[in-house]
């Protein structure tokens, strides 16, 4: 198409000859004769060509420029946000193996590991390992109680607060509570350190620190923890240990109201009654216990 000069020239019939002649030979007087004979239709309203075309040139003009806008601190600030957030998931979701399970209030639970050893938690239990290095390094991490059947292969390593534990595929049991951690072997051998200092556990043998000092425990000849036939067992345990279990298994809150819980505990009690359990402790104690609610107060013989 022509320049603008041209065609406003055309429209007022102000081309020479020559001009004409060269409009002619192409392809842009077919579409001007048009223009004209649609205009010419037009009477209302009158429009002015220079200004029609200035205002057409401008309109072109502005469909070309690319709209720039300005990133102020606030957009700024938000987009960084979301972009933290989705490389945190992307973290996530690709590089963190992390397996964890967990057991609440009155609780068990049985975890399968990778190489198809088994776990049973007691509970308010929590047991974590590293899924993805698992086949290079059987490692977990436990806080509560757990009854563990290790299958045969490398070193399998309990990981907890007071000691860590090793064996190479074995039947074994770790508690770790507050101020008490024990281990007790069923099958095979087992390596207990704590303070720098490695025990090694036979079947039947067991490895107890009660406030931090480490105690002499008789051999016991059961198969497998009590707890996993719902009931609790105590060889000379102090009351405040055996209290804190019978909160863990009914939901429930003891307090001892003149009580000596430094007093040695040998006995059970069950997971499926809580009367039966209560008695089970108070009676050989010569304790009482009063309920209030959910809060047990356990007293001494004729105390009221």
């Amino acid at each position: 198409m022509k320049n603008e000069k041209e065609i406003l020239k055309w429209f007022n019939n102000e081309l020479s000859s020559k001009e004409i002649e060269v409009l002619k030979q192409s392809e842009d007087l077919q579409t001007l004769e048009k223009i004209a004979h649609y205009a010419s239709q037009l009477e209302t309203p009158k429009v002015d060509a220079h200004a029609a075309l200035e205002a057409f040139t401008a309109r072109n003009h502005s469909k070309k420029k690319t709209k720039v806008r300005t990133l102020n601190f606030k957009t700024f600030y938000r987009v960084a946000a979301i972009l933290v957030v989705l490389l945190s998931s992307a973290y996530f979701l690709f590089f963190n193996n992390i397996s964890s399970f967990e057991t609440q209030i009155a609780q068990t639970k049985t975890v399968r590991l990778p190489d198809n050893s088994k776990v049973i938690l007691n509970s308010a239990s929590k047991l974590s390992f590293n899924e993805k290095k698992w086949a290079d390094k059987r490692a977990l991490t436990l806080e509560g109680e757990a009854f563990f059947k290790v299958q045969k292969g490398q070193t399998f390593s309990v990981n907890t607060a007071a000691g860590v534990v090793r064996v190479l595929g074995t039947q074994f049991n770790v508690k770790e509570r507050k101020n008490y951690f024990e281990v007790n072997c069923y099958e095979g051998l087992v390596s207990v350190t704590y303070n720098n200092k490695t025990i090694k556990l036979a079947p039947g043998k067991s490895f107890r620190v009660i406030n931090g000092i480490i105690e002499n425990v008789e051999d016991f000849y059961a198969q497998n923890p009590s707890w996993l036939q719902q009931e609790s067992s105590f060889n000379k345990i102090p009351l405040d240990q055996v209290i804190a279990e019978l909160e863990r298994q009914y939901d429930i809150k003891i307090k001892a109201e003149g009580v000596d819980t430094s007093k040695l505990f040998t006995g059970s009690f069950t997971h499926t009654n809580k009367e039966i359990a209560l008695q089970a402790v108070t009676i050989p104690l010569q304790l009482s216990y009063r309920i209030q609610g959910k809060t047990i107060i356990f007293y001494n013989y004729g105390v009221q």
